[in-house]
């Protein structure tokens, strides 16, 4: 068996983001789609963002590589190691992107070009990328798809997407952002509208790419079993904002914000005794009428006056734990956690 092809080691970073915040230039007015974002990712650390559409977690992801349209404006530092990226040129991100921080997009089958092989849009990553030749690449192509668990993965090299299923493109896409083995993965709801069976291969695929890889992974999602599945570290956003953030454990025993609370509320969970799910009322607000004070506060139960006049602070409560949120002692006095 031929060694592994490989692009050379980088070393361990740590990507910091701070006051993070990104709006975009509409017939409406300018909008806020990310309010003040400020979260850290550790060498071979994952950390989840949840919360319902909307709420900001793929237009994090794309601010932070500069992939958004040319309406959008973004501030706020975001530094990978020693380079920061707000503000960087081009072709400084265009290096970084794929080399060291690559990200797998939602939808396979819009993310990959219908028309090119497989084996032409893994080549792209590595000629971009590396300084292997031509028979050097088409190894480390089939080395991938083999990696990302594709069978016959010499024979598959050459089809189109469209002869692909759904879990396999996914599988694909998983590859092209790994080829040139990145520090740093963005895996943007990487197991929507696939099945279970497909989502728990892909799930302990990325888990076993970080240890093997030693990566660090944001992971975007809905689901809060893959979550506590896959995660070190939890996010919660809402409109625009991270109302609470902490190790999934401690978040998901004791939640110390509403939103939190509601979204664990439906979570079904096992037990002999059968209690309704808990539902939270209304809708996410538009980024065209962002309520006054805490944005949350219209679909509230624990809201007080002071709730739709300030906007509460994210404050620590604990150690590596941060809530947004008045009256968080008495949310988490309610109970409502996962493990109760």
């Amino acid at each position: 068996m031929n060694a592994p092809v490989s692009l050379g080691a980088h070393p361990a970073k740590t990507l910091t983001v701070r006051n993070l915040t990104t709006t975009f230039a509409t017939s409406q007015g300018t909008l806020s789609a990310l309010n003040d974002i400020s979260f850290e990712v550790r060498p071979g650390e994952v950390l989840g963002l949840v919360g319902e559409s909307g709420s900001g977690k793929s237009v994090t992801l794309r601010s932070m590589l500069h992939l958004l349209p040319s309406n959008a404006r973004t501030t706020g530092s975001v530094s990978w190691g020693e380079q920061e990226l707000i503000g960087a040129s081009p072709a400084t991100l265009r290096a970084m992107r794929g080399r060291e921080i690559a990200m797998i997009f939602q939808e396979p089958m819009t993310a990959l070009n219908p028309v090119l092989t497989v084996h032409r849009q893994i080549d792209e990553s590595l000629v971009a990328h590396g300084t292997l030749d031509k028979r050097q690449r088409r190894e480390r192509a089939i080395e991938l798809l083999d990696l990302v668990g594709i069978p016959a993965a010499s024979s598959r090299l050459d089809d189109y997407p469209h002869q692909f299923s759904g879990g396999m493109r996914q599988r694909v896409m998983i590859a092209i952002a790994l080829a040139a083995e990145p520090r740093l993965l963005f895996a943007d709801e990487p197991t929507t509208a696939l099945d279970v069976t497909i989502q728990d291969q892909i799930l302990k695929l990325i888990l076993g790419l970080r240890e093997r890889l030693g990566m660090s992974v944001i992971f975007v999602t809905h689901d809060l079993g893959v979550v506590a599945q896959t995660c070190d570290r939890v996010a919660v956003m809402y409109a625009g904002n991270i109302v609470e953030s902490g190790a999934v454990l401690d978040v998901f025993r004791q939640p110390h914000h509403p939103y939190t609370r509601g979204l664990l509320g439906s979570v079904p969970q096992g037990g002999d005794e059968r209690k309704p799910l808990m539902s939270i009322e209304g809708t996410p607000p538009s980024l065209a009428a962002m309520p006054q004070g805490c944005a949350f506060h219209p679909r509230c139960s624990f809201r007080v006056e002071r709730c739709s006049l300030d906007k509460p602070p994210l404050t620590t409560i604990g150690a590596e734990r941060l809530v947004a949120c008045f009256r968080h002692e008495a949310v988490a006095a309610a109970g409502g956690g996962l493990h109760e």
